[in-house]
């Protein structure tokens, strides 16, 4: 019977005390685990980052990569050996910013692998300065005058550019995000999991309150084939829904 020790070892993590990185991993191996999945099938492909750094605790193949670099990668690695479980996981910096030409690619090529993207709508690691999620107006350290620029929509962005498989996530309910991984670990194509995770040391803006209040799980019913609806529901702004939004 596999069991977390089997995949992690969080005696060597780099991440802050409570970070959500740790509610994200516990649900990404529990859906390995639940599927049946081996250490030594599976490789996974890390950004650099604070996402990345969970290159430091796993017992799977393993590639630290330069930013924005994993979606190539992990392709590379499934063609190599398609029998393995491939997953790439990254911030919304390195997947939605130096890593978007990969992205919208790996949308149209439709290779099976999961990409996993651990969005705080920060650059973290780095202290702090605005990434592509971040919020028109927002003040950061790299923006102390507020950006000047509409926050990227990657799921819309990436449902356009023909993804078969869409999907949000959040940190605060795990039970949940396991499901969503599981369910994108399993499907046989491009998976994409936009995973919200409040940044707890630097940003006071999107935190867990601020979560709390806005998330919403999508029905049972909805029409994950309907492309549509699909496009219209990831446009929502005050409300934020999570769950497969689209699944061809």
């Amino acid at each position: 019977m596999l069991k977390q020790s089997d995949f992690l070892n969080l005696k060597e993590s780099t991440w802050c005390a409570g970070c959500t990185n740790f509610a994200l991993h516990r649900a990404l191996v529990q859906a390995l685990i639940e599927l049946n999945i081996k250490p030594h099938n599976t490789a996974i492909t890390f950004d650099i980052g604070c996402a990345g750094n969970a290159c430091n605790i796993y017992k799977t193949y393993g590639f630290h990569l330069l930013h924005g670099r994993i979606i190539p990668v992990a392709m590379g690695a499934k063609t190599a050996n398609d029998k393995l479980t491939v997953i790439a996981i990254g911030g919304d910096g390195g997947v939605y910013g130096e890593g978007v030409g990969h992205l919208i690619e790996a949308c149209r090529a439709n290779p099976d692998i999961t990409t996993i993207v651990s969005n705080n709508k920060l650059y973290s690691l780095t202290k702090g300065q605005a990434s592509p999620t971040s919020k028109k107006g927002v003040k950061t350290k790299s923006t102390p005058y507020g950006l000047d620029k509409p926050a990227l929509n990657p799921l819309t962005r990436a449902l356009s550019s023909e993804a078969k498989f869409i999907a949000r996530g959040y940190t605060g309910e795990v039970k949940h995000l396991t499901e969503i991984f599981k369910k994108a670990i399993s499907y046989k194509g491009f998976s994409l999991v936009d995973v919200l995770q409040p940044c707890i040391t630097l940003d006071k803006i999107n935190t867990r309150e601020y979560y709390k209040e806005r998330v919403y799980r999508l029905g049972k019913n909805w029409p994950t084939k309907n492309k549509d609806k699909a496009f219209k529901k990831l446009q929502e702004d005050k409300k934020i829904p999570l769950g497969i939004f689209y699944k061809k």
